[in-house]
């Protein structure tokens, strides 16, 4: 009876229930998705078990692929690691120069900055997490990395302070590098608060701080 049923079930063209084994790896996908697949799964174990914890075969099974796949888009943990940076970095650098060039008027200038960067943290805490408080971060590729991204974040500010107050190239930098520590060690604080305060109430109150000490400083008459 049960060699009829599965003959009659044929007969008529229904589709016979898909079957997955226990385990099963996801099917193939175009080479960009899959990138971004692995990426995704190396962010959540690096984040949970930090760099030197995190395991290639956990990745792997995270992403639900096999460990020869994962090797085939990344050859090594730290290439992977190093990926991840670079994507998140490249993401926050013009989220960042697009806050500063969305105006000509400094003070929104310096309130879309900092607004931009809080809901950079709030959309992927993850990501910040990953850049920020890796374990890997006294390493000489990771730390270029970041100074690459803090430079080019901080020149930007200068050059816009610079244009405001008429201060001179090497004091406009320092200001900018102090905004932009402004702007990443006060949400990484606020991160901390997990939605107790307001993110516009937080990055609102770190913009008028800063905009204050800014601002007073005198242009060339």
């Amino acid at each position: 009876m049960v060699h009829e049923a599965r003959t009659d079930r044929a007969s008529i063209g229904e589709p016979a229930a898909p079957q997955r084994a226990a385990g099963q790896r996801s099917a193939r996908l175009p080479r960009d998705e899959r990138r971004a697949q692995l990426l995704a799964a190396a962010q959540e174990v690096f984040v949970a078990n930090g760099y030197h914890g995190a395991a290639m075969d956990e990745i792997a099974e995270t992403a639900h692929v096999s460990k020869p796949v994962l090797y085939q888009h990344f050859p090594s943990k730290r290439e992977l690691y190093l990926a991840l940076l670079d994507s998140h970095l490249t993401s926050l650098t013009e989220l960042m120069l697009g806050a500063l060039s969305s105006t000509t008027d400094n003070d929104e200038r310096v309130q879309a900055v900092m607004r931009a960067y809080y809901r950079f943290i709030a959309s992927d805490d993850q990501a910040h997490r990953l850049v920020f408080e890796s374990d890997l971060i006294n390493d000489p590729d990771v730390s270029s990395r970041l100074e690459t991204f803090n430079k080019t974040f901080a020149d930007a500010v200068a050059r816009v302070i610079a244009e405001d107050t008429k201060l001179p190239p090497m004091e406009a930098q320092l200001l900018g590098r102090g905004l932009a520590g402004m702007a990443q060690v006060s949400a990484r604080y606020w991160l901390e608060t997990d939605g107790n305060l307001d993110l516009d109430v937080a990055s609102d109150l770190i913009y008028r701080l800063a905009w204050r000490g800014i601002s007073r400083f005198p242009k060339e008459t």
